[in-house]
């Protein structure tokens, strides 16, 4: 999964097995860290000889990673089940590697960062103490489906948790069995979970049915709801292709939303709207992007990095000017963050990059009501064949048997 983050002056870049930092201020070497040669953890003496099939095909690969509200900590989940955590001393460098029960799908601090909490594929949170970094995680809920985003509440009262199953669930971070709130409505798995910068009360949520909707989550009232596939243009609302927003993420003084769909590119934006009575996000503009972008952060300064699908045109920056949302083309950073993660992005394999993370989560839905009806009718149909033919076999037989009763009795009669 290749993903990019920001904290201070450092940017981060997930790429295939390797977590890179590069310095957006210094020409210094880039931070990496490499799953594939990270520490191993030792297998019970009884599976050293039968591997199961999860372990066997174990890659490496970093699933997903966060970076705490200071921006000194960064915790990653890699598909070895690995959870790792890295502090920002002068330079970064790995504190803790700890191991998951399931892969994980999503993590994320709580803002005091005393904890990281880390959603699995199999609908448990686990919390893991940052403070005892030798603390193995402690089971916090569940969900009956598989958890794909986890966010904290702006007060840490209340994480919030989106299922494959449409539900997104509001509990109490230190009585998780407490629910406040479910925030329900969509009509696909949630894929992302944003509350605003700003807003403490508010939650942006979106899913694989292709919309976006805005929350007051504690109450679970639905305040707003968009259909990104009809603000893209060239895409009907009778469209066969689906949209999954992947990625919603905000500017640092929460006036503007940006929205990612999967392999689409264009980004969406969002304004902040506020009158007398009322505050909602609207649409606000499209930008249209020269290749697909796989993922997007806003840095201090309100400008939006994307990562593109592209070893030529790794990276853009973004700027508001006017209205409208334009590529910075000059810029110092980006000259040398690109060239810091070139190296690494190009040892990338093109076609896992273009491929869909989200296709497997749809639900498949098979209509067998025009198949049993149509069975039903075939079997009627047959049945009333066999009663015709079975009259008239009985029919033949009375007609015989008068015949021969008749005779008879011509017969008895001369």
């Amino acid at each position: 999964m290749a993903a990019i983050g920001i904290c201070k002056q450092w940017l981060f870049l997930s790429c295939d097995t390797k977590l890179i930092a590069a310095h957006t201020q210094q020409d210094s070497e880039p931070f990496v860290f490499d799953c594939s040669a990270a520490e191993k953890k030792e297998k019970h003496p009884k599976s050293d000889n039968s591997l199961s099939l999860a372990e066997e095909t174990e890659s490496d690969k970093v699933l997903a990673f966060t970076i705490s509200p200071s921006g000194n900590l960064v915790a990653l989940t890699d598909d070895s089940k690995r959870l790792v955590l890295f502090r920002c001393e002068r330079s970064w460098k790995c504190v803790s590697t700890r191991w998951l029960v399931r892969r994980g799908t999503s993590l994320v601090f709580t803002w005091t960062e005393d904890e990281v909490l880390v959603a699995d594929k199999s609908g448990d949170v686990y919390s893991f103490s940052v403070v005892d970094q030798e603390r193995e995680g402690e089971l916090k809920m569940g969900h009956l489906s598989m958890v794909l985003a986890v966010t904290m509440s702006l007060n840490d009262k209340y994480i919030i948790t989106a299922d494959r199953d449409e539900k997104i669930r509001v509990s109490h971070l230190r009585s998780p069995y407490n629910i406040q709130s479910f925030c329900l409505g969509h009509q696909q798995f949630v894929s992302s979970l944003l509350v605003p910068s700003g807003h403490p009360h508010w939650l942006l949520s979106g899913s694989g049915d292709g919309t976006m909707k805005l929350w007051d989550f504690t109450s679970g009232k639905k305040l707003h709801s968009w259909d990104l596939q009809q603000l893209e243009e060239g895409l009907g609302s009778d469209s066969e292709k689906k949209l999954t927003v992947c990625q919603i993420t905000s500017s640092p003084d929460g006036c503007h939303i940006a929205v990612q769909c999967d392999r689409v590119s264009t980004i969406q934006f969002f304004t902040l709207h506020q009158d007398d009575e009322e505050k909602k996000f609207v649409p606000h503009s499209r930008l249209s992007l020269p290749f697909c972008p796989l993922d997007m952060a806003f840095d201090p300064e309100g400008r939006l990095w994307v990562l593109m699908d592209s070893c030529e045109t790794l990276l853009q920056i973004y700027k508001l000017e006017q209205s409208s949302w334009k590529r910075e083309a000059e810029s110092p950073e980006l000259k040398r963050v690109t060239e810091a993660f070139k190296p690494h992005w190009q040892s990338l394999d093109a076609s896992a990059r273009t491929s869909s993370r989200f296709e497997h989560l749809y639900k498949e839905t098979f209509d067998n009501v025009a198949e049993y009806l149509e069975k039903k009718q075939h079997r009627l149909a047959e049945q009333q064949q066999k009663r015709r033919s079975m009259g008239q076999k009985d029919g033949g037989k009375k007609k015989a048997r008068k015949e021969m009763l008749e005779a008879v009795v011509d017969v008895s009669s001369t």
